[in-house]
């Protein structure tokens, strides 16, 4: 068995409902699969002396699901006021309208389709709750409306699926751009650097303990991907499935249409860089 300190970003280990900070508490969504791993990480976020909290990701439509976590923030002394989201996949954010209902909550998001209430979600936006900081961290990439929410206090980052627990996460062309995505990592990394991030708590998958190693191990495997794809082209492999095939032989099949979302934003990458052709049957 490999030691998880050695793996990319230091991985807890086994994924479980219950506390991974002072200030943030996972929920675990039962729903997993080879796209959501373990299942969709709804965090319960709040000051340990506050009895008011902050969701991030209620996660899908599962009224189980949805009552649990609001039955952790009872037991904890807590109300929810309030719930936020990563991003619109319905893994993540589906469940959202119901739970306001069970909560009374607003929903703030980047995506106005997504919000319920007035007020959105965007760069420089500071989440106060009951004496909690919850910074927003614009990071588009894995989509378009993808945000992080920086926890100073717990040297965290909430990152939703843009950073993962587990594996690589994928960009989801069209919506998804790789530039931009880019882009997102490099935002991430500069708050390791800069203001002393050291954990992740991500949106599936377990807490990872070292936030500075998991995202330099991110951009060097898009770097490497990238590269192959580049070669892919070059060798003669004109299609996304082909590229596909090829470079991602060694992922498990029943990944590669999600894979195949990747390749696109990267093949669109590579052509808006001049690195490959433009048009033909490269699309």
């Amino acid at each position: 068995m490999t030691d998880a300190a050695a793996l990319p970003g230091q991985p807890r280990g086994t994924v479980v409902s219950g506390p991974a900070t002072a200030r943030a508490v996972n929920v675990l969504a039962p729903n997993p699969s080879a796209m959501t791993l373990d299942g969709t990480n709804t965090w319960l976020v709040s000051e340990p002396d506050s009895d008011l909290a902050v969701v991030v990701d209620p996660g899908p439509l599962h009224e189980g699901h949805l009552r649990e976590v609001v039955a952790t923030a009872e037991k904890a002394g807590k109300r929810i006021a309030l719930t936020v989201l990563t991003h619109g996949h319905p893994d993540h954010a589906e469940g959202a309208a119901r739970f306001a209902e069970l909560t009374g909550t607003r929903v703030r998001a980047l995506d106005p389709a997504l919000r319920l209430g007035d007020e959105g979600l965007g760069a420089g936006d500071v989440i106060t709750v009951g004496g909690l900081e919850m910074r927003v961290v614009p990071t588009p990439g894995h989509t378009a409306d993808s945000l992080c929410f920086h926890l100073p206090a717990d040297r965290a980052v909430l990152t939703g699926d843009t950073v993962l627990g587990r594996g690589t996460t994928v960009v989801a062309h069209p919506d998804g751009r790789l530039g931009e995505y880019l882009e997102s990592l490099r935002r991430l990394r500069s708050l390791t650097v800069d203001d002393g991030v050291r954990t992740v708590l991500p949106g599936h998958g377990p807490v990872l303990d070292d936030a500075q190693g998991a995202v330099e191990y991110y951009l060097a495997h898009r770097a490497a991907r990238l590269a192959q794809v580049e070669t892919a082209v070059e060798n003669g492999f004109r299609t996304p499935s082909e590229v596909v095939a090829h470079v991602y032989a060694d992922v498990d099949r029943s990944l590669w249409p999600a894979a195949e979302w990747s390749v696109r934003a990267q093949l669109e990458y590579l052509r808006e860089h001049g690195l490959i052709p433009d048009g033909g049957e490269i699309v």
